[in-house]
């Protein structure tokens, strides 16, 4: 069985080995040194600002979201664009927070949002927000994309989750928006078992998100931040100070154990961004051209730095006769979580007048499903990747 992860980290005997030093000589495992130098060291190697680890990207989308109410950016009621196709945790914080998830349709052939459907979008809700997926590493037009949400004074937020490394003209995804998500989950592109961090260059966000990681207290901000908020709120005292709670919060930290993880699994970054460019080049070549697929288009990217491998079959009997062909040989899963429309939490808490059509994603979610790529696939498994999903299944 050809599985979609084989191990929790990559290079797996050296991390752990190196992790078993740590722990033995870690003085705090609770959020501290390792966890900070982890966020500069990200920021530098994703070419931000600031970033703000958190303990899942599920996490770091709701503190997005949590972070801008705070501010006033976002206000209760306002509508947020999402991919339609995505996971559910970038749709859920929208829900919880009381904003009103408005769906755009992506493409057939990036799996993404362009700039023609959010224009079409527009025409329909005025959006306040623009909550992107980066689905599997692709994305569309996001130069187009950034251009219409500063034309529209529209908020463009990138969950890059599955995109880690991905390059498109010239910048890597997560860097065209005020701010972007990322996943440290196991079997995504770097792991530390579990966390998120939210990449951003705006400074007045990156306060208020480590206000909001923590309870909505100050104690993880720098002191110049610190003593900016006390003389706000005219919080003198260092007794009081530890324990005032400036806005809206969660427990959202990390631990040191997963600060060390980042640290020393993002050496890795550029290597792991690399073989999973190299392995999805190989795989497209021949599968790609295919009849039996939809053809999808990412020559527009300058790095491909894949997630796994989608495939949109012609037709649901073509998808259903190659997940039976796949049993104990591949494991594949749906495209991510589908058509966010068809599932039962978006139906039961959002309002009907938001079930925009989206008849791309539906086809996505009846007739397509992945398969794993991950950096460790060997070249024996790549050629019998390309065998199961080369040939026309039969019904």
């Amino acid at each position: 069985m050809i599985k979609l992860i084989k191990s929790t980290f990559y290079r797996e005997a050296t991390t752990t080995r190196a992790l078993k030093q740590f722990l033995g000589q870690a003085p705090i495992l609770s959020f501290n040194t390792h966890c900070q130098g982890f966020e500069t060291a990200f920021a530098k190697w994703q070419g931000t600002q600031q970033a703000v680890f958190v303990n899942s990207g599920s996490s770091a989308n709701l503190a997005i979201i949590q972070a801008l109410l705070n501010l006033g950016r976002l206000k209760k009621g306002d509508a947020v664009g999402f991919s339609a196709v995505t996971w559910s945790t970038n749709v859920m914080p929208l829900i919880q927070l009381g904003l009103n998830p408005v769906p755009i349709d992506v493409e057939l052939d990036t799996l993404n949002i362009s700039p023609q459907q959010l224009e079409k979008t527009l025409t329909k809700i005025p959006l306040k927000a623009v909550f992107i997926t980066h689905l599997l590493g692709f994305c569309d037009d996001m130069a187009g994309i950034a251009k219409l949400c500063q034309d529209r004074n529209l908020i463009l937020l990138e969950d890059t989750c599955e995109a880690m490394g991905s390059v498109y003209q010239g910048k890597k995804l997560g860097n065209f928006g005020l701010a972007s998500t990322f996943s440290f989950y196991v079997g995504h592109h770097m792991s530390t078992i579990e966390g998120g961090m939210i990449c951003t260059n705006d400074e007045e966000l990156a306060v208020m998100l480590r206000i909001v990681r923590a309870h909505g207290w100050d104690r993880n901000l720098a002191e110049a931040d610190q003593a900016k908020v006390r003389s706000q709120f005219k919080v003198n005292s260092s007794f009081y100070s530890r324990y005032t709670f400036y806005d809206l919060g969660y427990n959202l930290r990390p631990t040191e154990l997963a600060g060390f993880l980042g640290q020393f699994q993002l050496q890795f970054a550029d290597e792991i961004c690399t073989k999973r460019e190299r392995n999805f080049t190989w795989l497209a070549k021949r599968l790609y051209t295919l009849p039996q697929y939809h053809q999808l288009r990412f020559d527009h990217l300058d790095k491909v730095s894949n997630f796994a491998v989608p495939l949109i079959c012609q037709n649901p009997a073509d998808r259903a006769a190659l997940v039976k062909r796949c049993a104990r040989r591949v494991e594949i899963r749906p495209i991510v979580g589908g058509n966010m429309v068809d599932q039962p939490f978006f139906k039961k808490y959002v309002p009907a007048k938001y079930w925009l059509p989206t008849p791309n994603a539906k086809l996505i979610h009846r007739q397509g499903f992945y398969f794993g790529n991950n950096p460790e696939l060997t070249t024996a498994e790549l050629r019998t990747l390309a065998e199961v999903f080369g040939s026309r299944p039969t019904t």
